[in-house]
């Protein structure tokens, strides 16, 4: 351990004057550090690595945001395709000719003929049993008091 209360004479023939010139100016408010005892100490910073961190973390806020936004504009999607559905859906059942008038809140089943006709009955694809052979199942919907239809389930695909 050095005795700090007795300093080390200085060995003047080991100091590099050529490298104390380039220390020394006329301006000394240009220099990057204190030029006296009480004068203001300029701890250099890493600047790279503070932008870095800024960066990576700007980057992670921004991809989460992206994300959430793209998972909405999925959910929209959906919801457009589901609005396409109904509309043709029920475009499907308002031309076909009802022989009764379909009562609010009760199930029915769209059906195709064959011959393309499609028509709409209470009786599910299950109570049809093998007399279906001669038509296709479409949908299964639920008339709303504002008589629009409600697909509860469906074999047609929109695109």
């Amino acid at each position: 351990m050095t005795d700090e209360s007795n300093p080390k004479p200085i060995d003047v023939s080991k100091i590099n004057l050529e490298l104390m010139k380039l220390k020394v100016t006329d301006m000394p408010s240009i220099l990057e550090y204190a030029h006296t005892v009480g004068g203001f100490a300029i701890t250099p910073t890493n600047e790279g690595q503070i932008k870095s961190h800024a960066r990576e973390a700007m980057k992670e806020q921004t991809e989460e945001q992206l994300n959430l936004i793209f998972e909405q504009m999925k959910t929209l999607a959906r919801q457009v395709q589901d609005i396409k559905k109904r509309v043709y859906i029920s475009d499907l059942i308002y031309n076909v000719e009802m022989t009764f008038t379909p009562v609010i809140g009760k199930q029915y089943y769209l059906y195709e003929l064959v011959n393309g006709k499609r028509f709409i009955s209470l009786i599910s694809p299950k109570e049809w049993g093998e007399k279906m052979n001669d038509h296709k199942y479409i949908a299964e919907v639920r008339l709303n008091a504002d008589h629009t239809w409600k697909i509860i389930h469906s074999s047609i695909e929109i695109g």
